[in-house]
């Protein structure tokens, strides 16, 4: 495993990618310049929000997994779930990227 890149570029990057695809990006949160936790939250024209987060794996890599689905019938606990995180890490980032096929798009993204 190499070195991590910092938050901030990998963010700058997320961000760049995306609007390069006809997407939009925005952070909504800014953590922790270099070694922030990133958190991606995805939509699709603001519909069916998935929040991403980079999951430890056995062969000790680091990839992003979907962690949280936003439900329908209550989207409020989706919100509520980013607030707790965000008080819980001070560090965090929040990013999201309104894109069709958002995870094509992470899982080009290096652990």
């Amino acid at each position: 495993m190499g070195a991590r890149l910092p938050a901030h570029l990998e963010v700058s990057g997320l961000i760049r990618a995306t609007e390069a695809q006809g997407g939009f990006a925005a952070v909504l949160a800014k953590g922790e310049k270099d070694a922030g936790t990133i958190l991606i939250l995805t939509t699709d024209r603001h519909q069916n929000a998935s929040l991403y987060e980079r999951m430890p794996h056995l062969d000790g890599s680091r990839k992003f997994e979907v962690t949280k689905l936003q439900t329908p019938e209550n989207k409020q606990e989706f919100d509520e779930y980013l607030e707790r995180r965000q008080r819980q890490d001070s560090d965090i980032w929040i990013v999201e990227l309104d894109i069709p096929d958002a995870e094509r798009l992470i899982a080009t993204m290096a652990d």
